[in-house]
């Protein structure tokens, strides 16, 4: 529908002229229509711009005939309310209309279904002119396609972007070349130029995809839109799109610093925005009400991947699609995405199936299953690692941590419950000496088997990651566990002398302590990176461990409190009511620790984004990855504790098939 510069009668882009000529579907229609069911709004669209421009030059007279009883076959669509359409798709199609029939078009169409359509159209736009915001005005200009002259152009071209177009959209650009011609206009349509889209929710987006990739991206760039009044002003605060409201929200939770204000405020009232919308009648669809109700419950920060994976799979539409205009993704390209997510998933699935029943074996095998003091944790274990460590061929890289994770477990209750003074003492002997020790050295059947399991699994995982990383690492393996069980030697003799440590005193001996170090530690060396003396003995890499060992100690303390009380055992919340003097309740001694928490996790996500470190990028993910399975864990309760607390996400993840919408 563009003219050549100077001369009316000729196409500014007749490859477009052509490529309509070539393109007809074989029922009259041009677009995509994946599943040649039935015609859609986008379709009837589609169509009646190409025969607006075959008209307009005056060309291809059978494909104009073909065009106009495809849109009339299927008219009672357009009126259809029921069926999905495109924004603005009831300003732009009978302004078309309007147009076609001022251009001489006739349609096989009942005068009166015809008149209705107009009578709608010239009631919207005088409802659109009743409104007076800086939303409307973006919304009229999004349409400028259904309403060409009637509009101001000098205030339409106020939404103009530096590559020349209108929204990004090519066919509200084209409107303004054909009404207002315009030379960045056309640059846009001669260039093509690829930038991230302007629009609230790619912005959402891309900020948070670009953050949590590691590149250094500030949050001043979502402060066009960091109060509500600015994104009510915006085409999709208009349009009250919740998709844009729910980028933003995840975009505000990926802050690494307690100064980042916009973050702040743009959480709080699209959160609002979010819950509002929850308790509103007429949500828009039931899948974006699962997708608000899931996000608001779940923070990034408390989510396994894989599960987020699997719900993604089952829950994505590949017909469904955010129509801007009349551009969306063919849904064959969403068809093949989909089927390419359930051939990993399903793959992924019988990998981990075999792991589970590999390290059933190994428990037995080691006579864990015998020791009646040790809660028997191994799913939760290996959902920990499948959950987040999950392409297949980093399966070196779950035995690690889920067997780790297994005998840390086990270690944990004989210092709380299983093991005498002298026993722990034997243990804690028997590790110190290693490859000295001697089979008459055992106190006991219990210490026997808590050790000989330690002694065969670090040195067969020890020798496998001296393999990899091409230098001996055992040591560092077993310096690892020691260092684990001196911790909790002392938290064992604070308990029988009921001596009341500081709350520094504690965290210090805590964040070792929780047991982390063993699961975590070894798994670094089996992701794929190099790692020297120099890298583990750094402190980016002691900080990193700090940092998310803080995390999981202090959320174990808070879900963990009236359980550890009842068993005469202090932890960070009893101590800080202890030594305030009486000054701090129990309630107030939790906010302190859940601000604590906070601080710890935007820590941490800090040092595992920030860029050209000592500690490679995959190894920095694992600290974060245990960070967001310590939230999950304990989001509520202390998940890990609980028979059953876990055991839905065990299923989803290892056992369960997905079930696809059909």
């Amino acid at each position: 529908m563009v003219p050549l510069p100077g001369s009316p009668g000729t196409p500014c882009f007749p490859q477009c002229v052509e490529w309509i000529l070539l393109n007809q579907q074989d029922d009259g229609s041009w677009g995509i229509n994946e599943f040649r069911s039935s015609a859609n709004k986008d379709i009837l669209s589609s169509t009646l711009a190409c025969v607006l421009a075959l008209k307009k030059w005056n060309v291809g007279h059978e494909h104009m005939r073909r065009g106009l009883h495809f849109i009339g076959r299927n008219f009672s669509i357009v009126m259809d309310e029921q069926i999905a359409a495109p924004i603005g798709f009831n300003v732009i199609f009978p302004g078309m209309l309007r147009q076609a029939i001022t251009m001489g078009l006739q349609f096989p169409v009942r005068q009166t279904d015809i008149d209705v359509i107009l009578h709608l159209w010239e009631m919207e736009v005088k409802r659109q002119d009743a409104k007076k915001s800086c939303g409307r005005e973006a919304y009229m200009a999004y349409v400028a396609e259904g309403l060409g002259n009637l509009l101001d152009w000098n205030e339409v071209m106020k939404f103009q972007r530096k590559n020349g177009s209108l929204f990004n959209s090519p066919s509200t650009t084209a409107a303004a070349l054909i009404c207002n011609y315009d030379d960045k206009a056309l640059g846009f349509w001669l260039q093509r130029d690829e930038e991230i889209m302007l629009d609230v929710a790619t912005c959402a987006m891309a900020f948070r995809l670009l953050r949590m990739n590691g590149y250094d991206v500030s949050s001043d760039e979502l402060s066009h839109i960091a109060e509500a009044s600015a994104f009510h002003d915006s085409l999709q605060g208009y349009l009250n799109d919740t998709k844009s409201i729910l980028e933003l929200y995840r975009a505000s939770k990926v802050t690494v610093s307690e100064d980042e204000l916009i973050l702040d405020n743009l959480g709080s009232w699209s959160g609002s925005l979010l819950t509002q919308k929850l308790f509103s009648d007429g949500f828009p669809r039931i899948s974006t009400y699962a997708e608000v109700e899931y996000a608001l419950k779940f923070p990034f920060y408390a989510t396994l991947e894989r599960l987020e994976h699997k719900r993604n799979i089952e829950h994505f539409d590949a017909r469904d699609s955010h129509m801007m205009n009349t551009e969306y993704l063919p849904c064959h390209v969403n068809q093949e995405l989909l089927s390419l997510a359930v051939e990993d998933f399903t793959f992924s699935q019988s990998i981990y199936r075999d792991e589970l029943q590999y390290l059933d074996s190994w428990v037995k095998e080691n006579k864990l299953d015998q020791l009646q003091f040790a809660r028997q944790k191994l799913t939760y274990c290996y959902l920990s690692a499948a959950a987040t460590i999950f392409p297949p061929e980093l399966s070196d890289a779950r035995m690690s941590w889920a067997k780790n994770a297994v005998l840390t477990t086990v270690v944990d209750d004989f210092f709380d419950i299983g093991g005498s003074k002298e026993e722990l003492e034997n243990l804690i002997a028997l590790v110190e000496k290693w490859d000295e020790h001697h089979k008459d050295d055992f106190y006991s059947e219990q210490v026997k088997i808590v050790f000989c399991a330690l002694y065969t699994t670090v040195n067969q995982l020890g020798s496998m990651a001296s393999a990899v990383q091409n230098r001996c690492v055992r040591n560092h393996l077993i310096e690892t566990w020691l260092q684990l069980l001196r911790s909790m030697m002392t938290e064992t003799k604070w308990q029988v002398t009921q001596y009341v440590p500081t709350v520094e005193e504690y965290m210090t001996n805590g964040v070792v302590s929780f047991a982390l170090g063993p699961i975590v530690l070894p798994a670094l060396y089996f992701v794929g990176e190099k790692i020297s003396e120099c890298v583990v003995k750094d402190q980016e890499h002691s900080e990193l461990f700090r940092v998310m060992s803080t995390c999981g100690r202090l959320l174990n303390d808070i879900q963990g409190f009236e359980r550890e009380g009842s068993e005469g055992k202090l932890n960070s919340v009893s101590l800080l009511v202890l030594h305030s003097g009486g000054s701090m309740s129990v309630e107030g001694a939790k906010k302190a620790i859940e601000k604590n928490i906070v601080t710890s996790r935007r820590d941490l996500l800090r040092l595992v984004l920030k860029e050209d470190t000592v500690v490679p990028r995959a190894c920095k993910e694992l600290f974060w990855k245990m960070c967001k399975i310590l939230h999950l864990f304990y989001f509520q309760t202390d998940g890990f504790s609980s028979p059953k607390e876990m055991a839905s996400a065990v299923d989803a993840v290892i056992n369960e098939p997905l079930k696809l919408s059909s």
